[in-house]
C-alpha cells in the first residue's frame, strides 16, 4: 500500500505535466478557501481526475505538496478497503508517516467505489482532520442515496464533461471572435472532429485508427462497473440490447413502452434501465417542453449521448450527417449550463434551451436548402409561449429571417457563451 500511495502522489516530488486547462477550474479555485466538500460529477473519462492534478498543481505553488493527499480509490489495491470505509484512516495515517507531516487537503477519487464512503467524508469534515475535501463520482446518483444525505449543506456539486468545443478552440489558441473568423477552415476542422470522434480528453489526443477501440472500452466499462455492477443488474444481456438499441436511435422520439416492446422486457425494467445509463452520463432523456410536470413525464422523449464518441460502436451514423450533428449541439449546450427540451405538438423545435430568466427556441438543421427551410422557420414561429430568442444552428451557414436568427455552429456557441 506504501508504495501504491507514492506512486498516486507523484505531486509530492514534480508537478503535474501536459495538462489541459479546463474552464471550470476557476470556479474551484475561488472556493478553495470555503471548507465545503467539492464534489465533481462525470462519466469515465471526462477529466475529474485532471481537475484534481490541475487544483494539485495550483495548490502546490502556495503549500509544501507533502500536505495533499490524492487516492484513486478505483485501483484495484483498494478492492480489500471497499466493504469497510473506516479503513480509509490507515490510509492517511500511512500518507503522513510517509510525509512525515500532517494531510491537510484531501483528494478522494471514484468515491463510490468505497462503500459507507459518506460517513467517513462526514466525520473527518465535522471534525476538521482536513482543510478542504474533494470527491469524485462516475454516477449522478452518488450524492442522491439515505447515507449521501448525510452531506446535504457540507458541499458543492460540479458537472465535468469531456472538452468542450470552446475548450479545444483555446488548446488551438483559437480565443477571440476575430479568431475564430481568420481560422475558419480550422474552426470547422475542429467541428468535424467532434461530430465524428466526440471530446473525451485521451480520443482527442489519440490516432484516428486507435479512437474506435478506445471508445469501445469506455463503453463497455461504463456499462458493466456504472451500471450492472453498482445496480446489480441480473438480465445482462437484455440490458446491453437496450443500450444498444438507444444508441442505434439517437434524436428519434420514443416511449417505454416502445423501446420494452423492441428488446422484449417490461415496461418496469426499460425505465430502470435507461435511469442507469442517464446516471452514469452517457446519455441523457429529454422530456418535452412544458409547464406541467405531469404532461413532461408522460409525453414520449428523445436520447441524446453526453459525447458524440460514442456513434463510432454504430456504423449507421459515419454518413448521417443530421444525427451527428444534432446530438454535437445538444452535448455543446448541456456543457453551457442550459437545462434542455424539446417542443413536438403539431410542429417540432428541436431543442428550447433554458437558462436564468432566459428560454432559446433552436432548430437544428445541418445545410438550410429549399426543401427544409419552410419547415425549421415554422416550427420556431409557431410556438405558442414567448422566447426571448429564436435561432436555427446550421453547419457553416448564416442568414437573418425576421426575428430567426440563422447561425452557423461556431458562432451560435460562441454568443451562447459569451452574450
Amino acid at each position: 500500500m506504501e508504495k501504491l500511495i507514492i506512486s498516486q502522489n507523484i505531486h509530492w516530488k514534480n508537478s503535474y505535466k501536459a495538462l489541459y486547462q479546463r474552464d471550470v477550474l476557476e470556479k474551484l479555485i475561488a472556493r478553495l478557501d470555503l471548507r465545503q466538500i467539492e464534489a465533481i460529477q462525470g462519466i469515465r473519462r471526462s477529466g475529474k481526475s485532471t481537475l484534481f492534478k490541475l487544483l494539485i498543481n495550483h495548490l502546490s505553488q502556495k503549500i509544501e505538496a507533502k500536505k495533499i493527499l490524492y487516492l484513486n480509490l478505483d485501483d484495484p489495491f483498494f478492492i480489500p478497503y471497499a466493504k469497510d470505509a473506516r479503513k480509509l484512516h490507515e490510509v492517511v495515517e500511512m500518507a503522513e508517516k510517509l510525509t512525515q507531516g500532517k494531510i491537510e487537503y484531501l483528494f478522494l477519487d471514484e468515491v463510490q467505489s468505497i462503500e459507507g464512503w459518506e460517513r467517513y467524508v462526514k466525520s473527518v469534515y465535522d471534525s476538521e482532520t482536513f482543510k478542504k475535501i474533494f470527491i469524485t463520482g462516475s454516477n449522478s446518483s452518488f450524492l442522491d442515496g439515505t447515507l449521501a444525505k448525510l452531506l446535504t449543506g457540507r458541499y458543492f456539486s460540479t458537472k465535468v464533461y469531456p472538452l468542450s468545443f470552446l475548450e479545444i478552440l483555446h488548446i488551438n489558441k483559437i480565443d477571440s471572435y476575430m479568431d475564430l473568423v481568420e481560422k475558419r477552415a480550422k474552426v470547422l476542422k475542429i467541428i468535424d472532429d467532434m461530430m465524428q470522434f466526440g471530446s473525451f480528453v485521451e480520443i482527442y489526443n489519440a490516432d484516428e485508427e486507435f479512437r474506435r477501440d478506445l471508445i469501445k472500452s469506455y463503453y463497455e466499462t461504463i456499462l458493466l462497473k456504472d451500471c450492472v455492477s453498482n445496480y446489480s443488474i441480473r438480465e445482462v444481456k437484455s440490458f446491453k440490447e437496450l443500450s444498444y438499441f438507444c444508441l442505434s436511435n439517437l434524436t428519434s422520439l420514443f416511449s417505454y413502452t416502445s423501446l420494452s416492446k423492441a428488446i422484449g422486457i417490461t415496461d418496469i425494467s426499460t425505465k430502470e434501465y435507461v435511469g442507469y445509463l442517464e446516471d452514469s452520463f452517457m446519455l441523457y432523456e429529454l422530456k418535452q417542453f412544458s409547464y406541467s410536470l405531469k404532461e413532461q413525464n408522460s409525453s414520449k422523449k428523445k436520447i441524446y449521448l453526453s459525447d458524440n464518441g460514442f456513434t463510432l460502436l454504430n456504423f449507421k451514423f459515419s454518413q448521417n450527417l443530421g444525427t451527428l450533428f444534432e446530438n454535437l449541439v445538444f452535448s455543446e449546450l448541456l456543457k453551457l449550463g442550459y437545462e434542455l427540451y424539446f417542443y413536438n405538438k403539431n410542429y417540432e423545435c428541436d431543442f428550447l434551451a433554458k437558462k436564468d430568466e432566459e428560454l432559446i427556441a433552436i432548430q437544428v438543421c445541418y445545410e438550410l436548402n429549399d426543401r427544409n427551410q419552410k419547415r425549421e422557420i415554422r416550427g420556431l414561429e409557431k410556438l405558442p409561449f414567448k422566447c426571448d430568442r429564436k435561432i436555427i444552428i446550421t453547419y457553416h451557414q448564416r442568414e437573418k429571417f425576421e426575428k430567426i436568427e440563422v447561425l452557423p455552429f461556431y458562432e451560435a456557441i460562441w454568443t451562447m457563451r459569451n452574450g
